[in-house]
């Protein structure tokens, strides 16, 4: 059985998400309003939206890959969360990492939404971790070039 996702318009002109395609993972957001965002800054993306999402699950929102290749409009904090018990609008920061101000104009598809299962663990303080070949390495410890062995 197919789950369900419980919209709520909070705009009468905000956009019913949808997926474009059959085998899509994402579904789009639309802006309620336009926004201007400056070269280089970032700004809040209104969809006039709200969400029910079921307990074991997460919202997250990811950016449009046409948009950032395009005009260099991504989701500032990529992926963004929802957690399942939100009830307020969805709302989106895009930043602008082009040179170029950009607007995004009412209605304008802006960002996509998956819907990803959750795991909360249970924290356990211990004094030292289990040893592994990495260790500590980190930021870039194992390179970039492709392995030539």
């Amino acid at each position: 059985m197919q789950p369900h996702l419980k919209v709520q318009k909070l705009h009468p002109q905000a956009i019913i998400p949808a997926y474009q395609s059959t085998g899509a993972s994402g579904f789009d957001f639309h802006a309620l309003e336009s926004t201007f965002i400056p070269a280089g800054d970032i700004g809040v993306v209104r969809t006039g939206l709200a969400m029910e999402i079921d307990q074991g699950l997460e919202l997250q929102i990811r950016p449009r890959s046409g948009l950032a290749l395009k005009h260099k409009i991504s989701v500032l904090n990529t992926p963004g969360t929802v957690d399942s018990d939100y009830r307020g609008e969805i709302m989106v920061i895009l930043i602008n990492h082009g040179k170029e101000d950009f607007t995004i104009n009412q209605g304008d598809r802006i960002a996509q939404g998956v819907i990803a299962p959750i795991v909360q663990v249970a924290f356990e303080e211990v004094a030292t971790l289990a040893q592994t070949a990495r260790g500590d390495k980190g930021f870039g410890s194992s390179g970039i070039a492709k392995d030539k062995s």
